[in-house]
């Protein structure tokens, strides 16, 4: 019953899945259609398939700078009213974010405004260079610099965590240090240099369009060829990025900054995304970490009660996961403490195999977020940014079952292989942060 108000077809095993049709356009634009008449409602979400992970080494942030700049006006678009425009037409959701793999533009829009969703969107897609001149790129690099300083420097914590992904993957590999990029690569791109990114990754054979509720194919398939036909597709892309090479020996970073509790990071560059050994990990990542009931919370939490918060996860990438562990320390306690507790529960797991009741409580909760994430068309997580999330990895929309498969197939015995080959202390990045003395006066 739950899945079937869902709106999901439900296979016999029974693991759900998402109705789609996929075909491409002459111009190389992948269009996904699933419709869904629960609520008169339609989300649009477009990935471009680009992101952090594809930049060159000094054109750092270029991706997420992109997703600044579509916002801003295109040929037949305003400035400055791409949001006000769908906020007047009675739009429920709108955004845009910008990942190591790619960068996504999402609506949710009444099902009677699906065509201005579309004509937005292909406005963009083919005429934002009508209108990008230097003092746009300007205002727009501000802005980004301004949200580093927010998002990186200034907050706790954020000097380390870009550290840490500088120390997992080092340059000129693409994933080192944050998507946001550098000021230095910001300030440095010139108007050419941008235009020229747009050109090659901005085009329709290197994005997919999915729409999803409200709406009869028959009707939408011409609204999609009218707006995004017409608009030219570009050379083939070339990816360069490699697979992100093994860490050879244990690196370590010992920082001071401007908070209140001692953190520790532990890290790992691990399988990547849908290869084998990555489901295993994050089913690993959830016994360790996962709620009350979790390794590492009942140990350094609750027992020894030496540990704010912990967290253990997989973060799945195309070039490289990431395998992660940060404990947050209680006041006075120090990162080798914490280090040497926190490693103590990861052996357990290396040592031996995780109890079934353990992997059947990571997997439950696990497909509990996926199925809240589909009660919702649209956003992150909805069911059109799940469609374009398989597409995107693995060529198939419709992968959501063989997804689900591959947790329900993880034995306990596979779950502590994966783990003891891949976390250990010889390939481990270990970046530990302790308050900043404070003066005389009190003030750090």
């Amino acid at each position: 019953m739950f899945l079937s108000l869902l709106g999901l077809a439900l296979a016999a095993d029974p693991a759900p899945s998402i109705p789609f049709e996929k075909y491409t356009l002459d111009n190389g634009l992948e269009v996904i259609l699933s419709p869904d008449s629960r609520l008169p409602l339609v989300a649009t979400d477009i990935w471009y398939h680009v992101g952090g992970g594809y930049e060159l080494p000094g054109r750092s942030g270029f991706a997420h700078l992109f997703e600044h700049i579509m916002f801003q006006g295109s040929r037949n678009v305003p400035e400055d009213q791409f949001f006000p425009i769908l906020e007047g037409a009675g739009a429920t959701f709108v955004n845009g974010t910008t990942d190591f793999d790619r960068t996504n533009y999402l609506e949710t829009v009444p099902s009677n405004q699906l065509e201005l969703a579309l004509w937005l969107e292909s406005d963009r897609m083919g005429f934002l260079l009508d209108t990008l001149t230097q003092e746009r790129l300007d205002n727009q690099r501000a802005v980004v610099r301004k949200e580093r300083q927010q998002s990186t420097e200034n907050v706790p914590y954020g000097v380390a965590e870009e550290q840490f992904y500088k120390m997992l993957f080092p340059a000129p590999h693409p994933y080192n240090g944050v998507v946001i990029g550098t000021h230095e690569d910001l300030q440095a791109a010139s108007l050419d240099d941008v235009k020229t990114f747009f050109r090659t990754w901005y085009v329709p054979n290197n994005a997919t369009l999915v729409i999803c509720g409200d709406f009869d194919p028959a009707a939408v398939k011409p609204l999609v060829a009218k707006y995004f036909g017409s608009i030219p597709g570009g050379p083939e892309p070339v990816v360069t990025t490699q697979m992100a090479p093994p860490i050879p020996a244990e690196k370590r970073a010992d920082l001071t900054d401007d908070v209140e509790l001692p953190k520790l990071y532990m890290g790992w560059v691990t399988a990547p995304v849908f290869q084998a050994g990555d489901a295993e990990l994050q089913l690993a990542g959830m016994v360790l970490a996962d709620g009350k009931s979790s390794r590492l919370y009942r140990e350094l939490v609750e027992k020894q009660q030496i540990a704010q918060s912990v967290r253990a996860y997989q973060y799945p990438l195309t070039y490289g996961s990431v395998f992660a562990v940060e404990v947050v320390g209680k006041p006075g306690q120090t990162p080798g403490k914490l280090e040497a507790e926190a490693w103590r529960v990861l052996e357990s797991l290396r040592a031996a195999p995780p109890e079934q009741a353990e992997l059947d409580r990571a997997w439950t909760s696990t497909k509990a977020r996926v199925l809240r994430g589909l009660e919702e068309l649209g956003g992150f997580g909805g069911k059109a940014d799940t469609l374009d999330y398989y597409n995107h990895h693995t060529g198939d929309p419709g992968f959501l079952a063989k997804d689900f498969a591959r947790y329900e197939s993880a034995t306990p015995a596979a779950v502590q292989k994966a783990f003891a080959e891949s976390i250990r202390k010889d390939n481990r990045v270990v970046v530990s942060v302790v308050p900043a003395p404070k003066s005389e006066g009190g003030a750090k």
